[in-house]
C-alpha cells in the first residue's frame, strides 16, 4: 500500500521535489548562462536553463512533458559535451555526470507523472 499524505503518494511528493530541484538548477543556468552569453561565452547554459525551467514547471504540474523536456536537455548536454571536449572521460565527467544522474531519476518518474496526468484527466482538468 502506498504511503499517502493527503491526495498524493510518497512517490508523487518525491517527483514534485525533483521538479523543484530541476527548476532551481534551470534558474541558475538561465541567469548565469545569460551573463556568460553576454560576455561572449557559450549560449549552452542559457538555452539549457530555459529548457530546465520549463521541465521543472511541467513536472510540478504533474505533466510527463516535463520529464521528456529534461531528457531532451540531457541529450543536448551530451552532444554539447562531446563537441566541446571529445571522448575524454576526465573532461566529460564534470559536464555530464550530474545531469545524467538526474536524468536517471527523471526517467524513473515517468510512470508517476503518467499516473498523475491520468488522475487529473479523470477529474476533468486539462
Amino acid at each position: 500500500m502506498p504511503v499517502t499524505n493527503g491526495n498524493r503518494t510518497l512517490t508523487e511528493w518525491l517527483t514534485l521535489l525533483l521538479g523543484v530541484v530541476i527548476l532551481l538548477v534551470g534558474l541558475f543556468f538561465l541567469i548565469a548562462g545569460a551573463d556568460l552569453a553576454m560576455l561572449g561565452g557559450s549560449t549552452y547554459y542559457a538555452l539549457c536553463g530555459i529548457i530546465l525551467v520549463a521541465s521543472g514547471v511541467f513536472m510540478l504540474m504533474g505533466r510527463t512533458l516535463g520529464a521528456f523536456l529534461y531528457l531532451g536537455a540531457l541529450a543536448y548536454t551530451w552532444v554539447w559535451s562531446l563537441w566541446e571536449v571529445g571522448f575524454s572521460p576526465v573532461d566529460l565527467l564534470p559536464r555530464a555526470f550530474g545531469p545524467t544522474i538526474l536524468g536517471i531519476l527523471v526517467a524513473l518518474t515517468i510512470p508517476v507523472l503518467r499516473r498523475m496526468e491520468s488522475r487529473r484527466t479523470l477529474r476533468g482538468a486539462v
